[in-house]
């Protein structure tokens, strides 16, 4: 059956009217309670409120009140307040490129009156009285209050039933307006924060002193015990907080809070960063944890993006991107063990105390005197007497396998090991200024008591017992040797310097999108320092021509998609260095020393006092961790010892 479908009559173009106005705004900004409570503690914030308290019913749903000890509103201004696009935060285009402020778009009040009965009440200082604002009837009258302002929401989305059955439970809305509370808290030490539900008291966080506390008080005591401080600056960007951890991680990221400008936000450049501070220190698909804020012009970040102000985009993203990258790289590098030792042996607070502590006194321009360390040759199996041992830098050479079964060692082929690798064990290790001159009894990792199965080292230090998984530990050192080698290695040779490519017997074409396209044309010279070749093939086809040689027996195509989809999102440079750490990551895994390995003391001592002075030895290359610590009370447990 042939049916002719009669085309509809055209309709006139056409104002809306304002109440469809009211509810497509309110679509676009009150999603559900939770969104409400988000941008009433924002009006509260913005007018210097140094005490919130958010009252609710259901979750929310039937009510939502929030309380403020702020200005105030005038009571001529009171009526105005409810009216779409009015505020008093910004006046004109330069206010609104420079906004600093939580509010700006003057819409909030506005959408919450189109779907829900609201009532402002406000009194500010000098007034006799507060007043109270109806917003259904437009009614104003006195009312008893002292100066700030409550805001009551009942009954949301009563107008619009459909969009109410899209709510969930009360106890999953009432959630999520304790997570909206939250990201304020963690964010505004200075104010004090209390939640109500069903007139019970649900959280509750006074002011506090510091940023520290009110993490603490926030996110518990193991999130400071398990995290390190992060405060760098980058001419006018500014980085400050806390990241866990790697043995922190989650599988979920649901304990991740970022901040530009104090105001809560998602934001993919962000994200990524982090991300890729946490790479090497990460086991599998884990989460990192952290609260952090940025600091940054508010010319140079445009906030008007979503009408929910929780997403920004950033005049110079990449510049963001690697000032986070390095500041949360930089708080991650330190070595655990020092600086739970110096907070150990200083009796001052926790864990995390001491390493801010640390942090705070280690002045990278004033290198502190180096570990003192007997020096030792992993590929040896026994020393012979009156024969010196050699150096750790050495171990990475791959001329010097002698711990290869049925290979034997020898004096002349230590020689010749030592002779080979004199500069490199020359280098010192990226972190050395990090470690202090301590006496045996108080190195961090310990002295060495014995060797478990070939696998373990056993060592003893004032917390009690410490063990260390040899190769996962030796293979973190071999691997930041080998990047702090390269990296003086490229700047004596210059630009020109990259990673050895192999040509393809037969080229691998892939159809490219034009994104893919305009970036391997630009990239062409850091494509080229990643041993790769890619060239246009067709108007719409792109060829691999070569690719890095370590890399030679994998998938081309898909090297080449995910380098052009890094590279189009990211600093050149940070994709670059991320490859060639991969490479020398595989590297430093084959020669690190193996399991089954018998080490002397002195040997284990040696690869002990490295670990101490070297940037991320707490984790292997692959996330795992290095060693662990039982102290003597966990011990005394194992053993009833007390009972």
């Amino acid at each position: 059956m042939n049916a002719v479908l009669s085309e509809s009559p055209r309709r006139p173009i056409r104002e809306l009217p304002d109440e469809l106005i009211s509810q497509i705004a309110a679509g676009e900004v009150i999603e559900r309670p939770a969104s409400v409570v988000r941008e009433l503690v924002d009006n509260a914030l913005d007018a210097g409120a140094r005490q919130i308290t958010v009252r609710l019913l259901a979750g929310g749903v039937r009510l939502v009140s929030v309380e403020d000890d702020g200005g105030g509103i005038p009571r001529a201004e009171l009526p105005v307040a409810l009216r779409r696009h009015a505020t008093s935060k910004i006046a004109s285009l330069a206010d609104l490129e420079s906004v600093a402020s939580m509010g700006f778009r003057g819409e909030a009040l506005a959408a919450i009156a189109s779907v829900a009965e609201l009532n402002l009440l406000s009194r500010i200082d000098g007034e006799a009285s507060a007043f109270l604002l109806d917003g259904r009837t437009g009614e104003l009258r006195p009312a008893a209050r002292s100066v700030g302002t409550t805001v009551e929401v009942k009954e949301l989305f009563f107008s619009t039933p459909a969009r109410r059955k899209f709510l969930k439970t009360d106890a999953t809305e009432l959630s999520h307006c304790v997570e909206a509370v939250r990201r304020h808290a963690l964010a505004r030490a200075d104010v004090g924060f209390a939640i109500w539900n069903e007139g019970r008291l649900v959280e509750q966080w006074r002011p506090a002193p510091s940023e520290e506390q009110r993490l603490g008080d926030v996110l518990g005591p193991d999130f400071l015990a398990e995290s390190v401080a992060v405060d760098w600056r980058a001419g006018p960007l500014r980085v400050t907080g806390r990241a866990g951890i790697p043995d922190a991680a989650r599988a979920r990221a649901d304990q991740q809070w970022a901040y530009v400008n104090g105001r809560f936000i998602r934001d993919r450049v962000l994200s990524h960063a982090v991300r890729s501070a946490y790479e090497d220190v990460l086991h599998g698909q884990r989460q990192p944890v952290y609260v952090l804020r940025l600091e940054i012009d508010p010319t140079q970040v445009d906030v008007n993006v979503h009408p929910t102000k929780i997403e920004v985009r950033f005049r110079d993203g990449r510049a963001v991107h690697k000032v986070v990258r390095q500041a949360v790289d930089q708080a991650l590098a330190a070595p655990r063990a020092a600086l739970l030792a110096a907070a150990a042996s200083a009796g001052t607070g926790t864990a995390a105390d001491g390493a801010d502590a640390s942090a705070a006194t280690a002045a990278p321009d004033a290198p502190a005197p180096r570990w003192q360390q007997p020096a030792m040759n992993f590929f040896a199996r026994e020393a012979a007497p009156g024969v010196p041992v050699k150096d750790l830098a050495a171990l990475w050479q791959p001329t010097t396998r002698a711990d290869e079964p049925g290979t034997p060692w020898s004096p002349a082929a230590a020689s010749a090991t030592s002779d080979a690798t004199s500069d490199a064990a020359a280098t010192t290790s990226p972190n050395a200024s990090r470690s202090p001159d301590l006496p045996e009894g108080d190195w961090p990792l310990g002295r060495a008591l014995a060797q478990l199965q070939g696998v373990y080292i056993l060592a003893e230090n004032r917390q009690g017992l410490v063990i260390v998984d040899m190769h996962a530990a030796h293979e973190r050192i071999v691997y930041e040797k080998l990047k702090s080698q390269m990296e003086q290695a490229g700047e004596r040779a210059g630009a020109g310097q990259g990673l050895a490519s192999q040509p393809l017997l037969i080229p691998a074409t892939f159809a490219a999108t034009p994104q893919e396209q305009a970036t391997a044309q630009a990239c062409a010279d850091t494509l080229a320092a990643l041993g790769l070749e890619i060239t246009p093939f067709s108007a719409r086809t792109l060829a691999v021509r070569a690719v890095p040689t370590s890399l030679a027996q994998g998938d081309a195509v898909e090297l080449a998609r995910s380098v052009l989809a890094e590279l189009a999102q990211h600093e050149a440079s940070t994709v670059v260095q991320r490859a060639r750490n991969e490479l020398l990551a595989t590297m430093a895994c084959h020669g690190a020393v193996r399991a089954n390995r018998r080490l002397t003391l002195e040997e284990m001592n040696a690869l002990l006092r490295e670990m101490e002075r070297t940037d991320r030895s707490d984790q292997c290359n692959h996330g795992r961790p290095t060693w662990r610590q039982l102290s003597l009370r966990e011990l005394d447990t194992l053993f009833l010892r007390g009972r």
